[in-house]
């Protein structure tokens, strides 16, 4: 086994990056696990106009790419491979990738989060030109227009709710009959006038893709089978998300919702030195910036961590 390593970095969105920028930079030499399907969720996305110092937005993918660039000018080490297991009940700590087993004294899992999405080809090709997972990132694309949400959580009512405020008018989405959302949630959505509901209903295919952006929809009375199209401008997948926290389970402790448990203020998780950062511990938020933030807590924190234990 070689050296063993100060911090090991599992992930490669806007958490992970920062991680590793801050880390470098404390001469802490970081060694990286980016996957083979690097960049987080952001490599799905378009526009950004969200993220502080881009004035006229970004595209996703190019502004990981900067991150990355950033990382590597510090002398991060970077691995494209998948991390397959990890032993945090040892020390020093072990991640596996590939056929080699790797050590270290501190490390920081940024490993995000999917959006659970509806399993269409349409919605695959169309992914960030109409069909989003976040309201907050490209609802500013659809002011004044006609707009439908998928779902019937609290999620789906707080996507419907500020969307409402954008767009013209805002159709909701669900296969049953009843809200799963809490009561205050569906208080609010019913009072609103620009939210219309569509009951017992699945979206069946997305259009256009021919034309590369959303027209419209198909939609599927589970109850009677009969279909239906919508003209709509943007759709709005809110189904909810799934931490990417399965490689860690039975190794440190994770909330009911999957999502890793940290320290409340902190990023420090059930073990020590170990630190969870970006949208595989943040159920709340799940934004870029706040994905960096605590990418930069998560290497502070490894950093006072191995001045504390291994100076």
């Amino acid at each position: 086994m070689a050296t063993v390593r100060k911090v090991i970095i599992i992930g490669s969105g806007p958490a992970g990056y920062t991680a590793a920028i801050y880390a470098a930079r404390a001469n802490l030499s970081p060694l990286m696990f980016i996957g083979v399907q690097w960049g987080g969720q952001l490599m799905l996305t378009t526009l950004v106009e969200n993220y502080p110092g881009f004035v006229d937005g970004i595209d996703g993918p190019p502004l990981m790419e900067i991150f990355r660039k950033q990382a590597e000018r510090f002398n991060t080490e970077i691995i494209p491979e998948d991390v397959t297991a990890v032993d945090f009940r040892r020390r020093p700590l072990v991640v596996i990738a590939g056929d080699q087993a790797y050590e270290a004294l501190t490390v920081i899992v940024a490993t995000g989060a999917s959006a659970k999405l509806l399993g269409l080809e349409s919605e695959k090709k169309l992914m960030g030109r109409g069909v989003s997972t976040c309201a907050t990132c490209d609802g500013f694309f659809f002011k004044d227009k006609n707009i439908m949400v998928v779902g019937g959580g609290d999620s789906a009512m707080e996507e419907a709710l500020y969307l409402a405020r954008l767009g013209r008018k805002v159709e909701v989405v669900h296969r049953r009959d009843t809200l799963r959302a809490s009561k205050i949630m569906q208080e609010r959505a019913f009072k609103n006038s620009k939210i219309e509901f569509i009951w017992d209903s699945t979206v069946e295919e997305i259009l256009d893709v021919d034309k590369g952006m959303v027209r419209g929809v198909r939609l599927r009375n589970v109850t009677s089978g009969d279909r239906s199209e919508r003209p709509v401008d943007g759709l709005f997948i809110a189904i909810g998300h799934e931490p990417n926290s399965q490689l860690f389970r039975g190794q440190i402790d994770l909330l009911p919702t999957g999502y890793i448990k940290v320290v409340p203020g902190t990023t420090q998780t059930s073990v020590p030195g170990v630190f969870a950062a970006g949208d595989v511990q943040d159920f709340t938020y799940r934004q870029a910036v706040t994905a960096a933030g605590t990418g930069c807590m998560a290497a502070l924190e490894a950093e006072r961590y191995l001045e504390a234990h291994h100076s």
